[in-house]
């Protein structure tokens, strides 16, 4: 695909646990029928700043998930309008900046370097406030793994989505064209 560049373990040190290539997911459905664990290539250059700095401070990064084609982002969209509640978590594909499908964007959390995940005080794709990064319902040491995670991305030149503590993409994600 135009400007992906592939991640995995071989290239970088992370680990992957693409959840929508499982049933592992908010959707409870297999909705990737291969791995994409794709970014573009100026969101991986980043995110290979990312994984170096997290390296230095003892930390990996664990891929939740990376490019979305486009038909799944619809898929996810129109699945999720018969849940008003949660309407806010999924962008329109014909009105948001869809990142994911831009290739600009990664759901990850961080590990320890055995691969023991730091608790966020969520799971991944949780829909409730639970999700949002300064969530007053989560421990202190809570915050502080999510702040790490999140001083990590921006260090490495990424912008954050406040409802969402694992969402990380490129500034300006309308300016990179639909993959």
């Amino acid at each position: 695909m135009s400007n992906l560049v592939k991640i995995n373990d071989k290239n970088l040190d992370v680990i992957l646990d693409i959840r929508y290539a499982s049933t592992n997911n908010v959707c409870k459905q297999i909705l990737y029928h291969e791995t994409y664990n794709e970014l573009h290539q100026e969101a991986y250059i980043k995110f290979e700043k990312a994984v170096n700095y997290a390296k230095n401070l003892g930390y990996k990064f664990k891929i939740f998930d990376a490019y979305r084609p486009l038909a799944v982002q619809k898929f996810m969209f129109e699945y999720f309008q018969k849940f008003p509640q949660y309407q806010s978590f999924f962008s329109n594909p014909e009105t948001g900046s869809i990142p994911h499908c831009r290739g600009v964007a990664l759901d990850l959390t961080l590990c320890d370097l055995f691969g023991n995940e730091l608790d966020m005080g969520s799971d991944f794709d949780e829909l409730s406030d639970l999700a949002f990064h300064n969530c007053p319902k989560i421990s202190r040491s809570q915050l502080n793994n999510r702040n790490t995670l999140l001083g990590i991305m921006m260090f490495a030149g990424f912008d954050f989505y406040s409802q969402e503590w694992w969402h990380y993409q490129l500034f300006d994600a309308r300016k990179y064209p639909l993959i």
